[in-house]
């Protein structure tokens, strides 16, 4: 109690010391302000009106207070009307908000619901359709079963019939049987102003659909083909005649598959002046290196066209694009030349520049592909001596980092086409040793084909597409 005492009187001495300073006048510390200044609206003392203010009506401090206090109080009053009339708006967004996350609650109840009853009428779908599946598959076993037993019946029979004669044929008998001043211009400020309107929310309501729940399918009894009928050796004159039976996996009235061809040479949209490389998205979309147009242009699987973007380098420098092959992610890695310097850029599929590094120019077309699952850059690499050229596949990071060389002692001469097959297996074709050159996912040679490319033609290799340009 005593120090709480304390701590009042304390208070109660600041506050006297306080007062007592704030009747002193500011420009004369040492009076005391106990006048005011009708004509420049402030408390001044005798000081003041001596110097600055001399000539001026004054009246004393407190009758001034006084005279002024009822304004003042019509000015509070109006204020503290204003801002209950704010509160009373920021209550109803309150409110409002709370209105809204009950009814997001709910919505998302009754979304929680719809979905476990269309869980359930499925679950309820899929164990009727394994049940049926069950029941086709009983019926056929035993189906089977009976077969078995009265094939079995029958063999018992003959068995035992031939053991019988047997043994009478050893016996020797033959027989056969199968989310103041201060106070008059806020409040002026406000006093016209609009006061604000509710906000206008639409809450999102969830409608269920009474629609049935998608059907599965139908288990069904499949006809199977019959049993083929062991056919007769061709002669050899049918043999020669060419109308003996096929062997192999073609088969005779099959189906072949359909080529498409899209495109012509020119500068035009869907043009090429001499394309030298295509990949294919996962989505279906066939990406061409235009390179005489320096640029690439995307079409569908039916040979649509969709868009083009050019092999920019930086800035507006551009490059002939050699090769190009899609990563995992989904983006492009073209390598090609400027006039002095060759570079692999990596594009988005709108052909946004993502990431490039330089490469060496040795004069000669280059061959990227993709290795997604250690995800490098493969890219083949030939010296630019034209009479003793040596080739090579050059191993990067997507950040240009060198890792290694692959394939320099087989000898390649001018390799440009490169794959990487589903294996990790690496595939370059080397036109000037007619060459396919096959290495392991170390780089260790595993063997080399010969392919006769006709008037050094080049054979693009593209294992995930499936499509090959010759």
């Amino acid at each position: 109690m005593i120090e709480k005492l304390q701590k009042q009187e304390n208070h109660l001495e600041e506050t006297r010391e306080q007062a007592q300073s704030e009747n002193r006048c500011s420009i004369h510390p040492t009076e005391e302000v106990k006048l005011y200044c009708k004509q420049c609206n402030m408390p001044v003392c005798t000081e003041c009106c001596e110097e600055g203010h001399d000539g001026h009506p004054t009246t004393g401090l407190k009758k001034a207070a006084q005279e002024r206090s009822s304004t003042i109080q019509v000015l509070i009053n109006e204020g503290r009307n204003i801002m209950e009339s704010y509160l009373s708006f920021l209550k109803s967004l309150r409110e409002e908000e709370k209105t809204l996350n009950e009814q997001k609650q709910q919505t998302d109840n009754i979304i929680i619901q719809a979905y476990n009853q269309m869980v359930m009428k499925l679950i309820q779908r899929k164990d009727h359709l394994l049940s049926e599946s069950g029941e086709k598959h009983t019926q056929n076993l035993d189906k089977i079963q009976t077969e078995r037993d009265r094939v079995l019946a029958d063999v018992n029979e003959l068995s035992a019939a031939c053991d019988c004669a047997e043994q009478e044929l050893q016996l020797g008998w033959v027989k056969i049987l199968s989310q103041q001043t201060a106070l008059t211009e806020v409040v002026g400020k406000y006093r016209g102003k609009a006061a604000p309107t509710p906000v206008q929310t639409q809450p999102a309501v969830f409608q269920p659909t009474d629609t049935p729940v998608p059907v599965l399918g139908h288990v069904m009894v499949q006809s199977l083909p019959s049993a083929p009928i062991p056919a007769a050796p061709a002669s050899s004159n049918d043999a020669a005649r060419g109308t003996g039976h096929h062997n192999g996996n073609q088969k005779q009235g099959e189906h072949q598959p359909q080529k498409l061809s899209f495109g012509g040479e020119g500068s035009e949209t869907g043009q090429f002046q001499g394309p030298s490389s295509v990949t294919v998205s996962g989505e279906g979309e066939v990406f061409v290196a235009d390179q005489g147009n320096q640029r690439i242009q995307v079409f569908t699987l039916q040979g649509t066209f969709g868009r083009e973007f050019p092999t920019v380098v930086s800035g507006e420098e551009k490059m002939d694009p050699h090769d190009v092959d899609m990563d995992g992610e989904g983006n492009l890695w073209v390598v090609g030349k400027t006039d002095s310097a060759g570079f692999a850029v990596q594009y988005n599929k709108l052909g946004r520049v993502l990431r490039k590094f330089d490469l060496q120019e040795t004069g000669w077309n280059r061959g990227v592909a993709v290795d997604t699952r250690r995800n490098h850059i493969l890219i083949t690499q030939t010296t630019r001596d034209r009479d003793n050229k040596h080739g090579e596949v050059q191993v990067y990071r997507p950040d240009g980092t060198f890792v290694r060389t692959v394939g320099q002692q087989q000898g390649m001469k001018l390799p440009q086409y490169i794959t990487v097959d589903g294996e990790g297996n690496i595939l370059v074709s080397d036109c000037q040793r007619d060459r396919v050159y096959v290495y392991d996912e170390d780089g260790q040679c595993l063997f080399s084909l010969f392919v006769d490319f006709e008037n050094d033609d080049q054979l693009h290799l593209d294992y995930a597409s499936g499509i090959y340009l010759q």
